[in-house]
């Protein structure tokens, strides 16, 4: 399926690994020019050159702290340059690292979980909104989470700070529709990521497999998916890319499970 993304200009927020290189990865296999943006210079480096060989050769990456409004101005500001002052596509993946049941966390640590989680998102749009107002179409996709739907103790803070992401990018959707730009969520359940394997080991469990990843899970929160195994990175980008493409033309303001299944809600 030609999703229409050929010659489009994209931003991956987060986009040097996990699922948002995975999203990067099918919007430059559909000939998208892809930038995608995270903290370490070495990442987004390694990351834009990989993203050249599978069909951006133009990609570049961008080391940006996202929780810093003048950095993340300067980027977009730099990225119209470079584009003629237009922007299809903005992804943003960033999401808080916040654990903790709501009697232990502080409130720098709930401070630090809207920062990463809610305001990131809003400084990136923000500063985008001109370039992708500026496009002939323009579409935007925010990762929220399957949490938000199944509550765990331990992660309150996430949670909230997700649940706050998927209501400003609903009124968000409301805002865009008469300027014809979309906007969506998807919100990923247990996924094979760097986070989630990093999280593995910190509880005992020395592996990648998928299987073994989501017994941990349910070990821990309680509410695994009805699939026996964790998701993939690459089973989340292709629903992100076509989201965020032109054959994605009515769809807007909706929040789409990608969680081997839980519920309908």
């Amino acid at each position: 399926m030609d999703l229409g993304l050929g010659g489009a200009a994209a931003v991956v927020v987060g986009g040097s690994r996990g699922m948002g290189f995975a999203t990067a990865r099918c919007l430059a296999e559909e000939g998208a020019r892809v930038a995608v943006v995270g903290r370490s210079q070495a990442g987004v480096e390694a990351a834009a050159e990989s993203l050249s060989g599978y069909g951006s050769p133009d990609a570049v990456g961008f080391a940006v702290d996202v929780r810093d409004g003048d950095a993340v101005s300067e980027l977009f500001a730099d990225l119209g340059g470079r584009w003629g002052g237009e922007l299809n596509v903005l992804v943003n993946t960033v999401g808080p690292n916040a654990q903790g049941a709501f009697d232990v966390l502080t409130d720098d640590q709930w401070r630090d979980a809207v920062d990463d989680g809610v305001m990131s998102m809003v400084r990136c749009v923000r500063s985008a909104l001109p370039l992708l107002r500026s496009a002939q179409w323009a579409r935007i996709v925010n990762f929220s989470a399957q949490s938000t739907r199944r509550q765990s103790v331990p992660l309150v803070a996430y949670t909230a700070a997700k649940s706050m992401l998927t209501s400003a990018s609903k009124n968000l959707s409301q805002l865009l529709a008469p300027d014809e730009i979309l906007v969506n969520v998807v919100s990923p359940g247990t996924i094979v990521t760097p986070s989630l394997i990093e999280w593995a080991m910190s509880v005992g469990v020395e592996s990648s497999d998928p299987y073994a990843l989501m017994d941990a899970i349910g070990a821990h929160f309680g509410h695994p998916a009805q699939m026996p195994r964790a998701g993939l990175p690459e089973e989340v980008g292709p629903l992100v890319a076509f989201l965020a493409s032109r054959r994605n033309s009515y769809i807007t303001g909706a929040d789409i499970n990608i969680d081997g299944g839980s519920d309908f809600t």
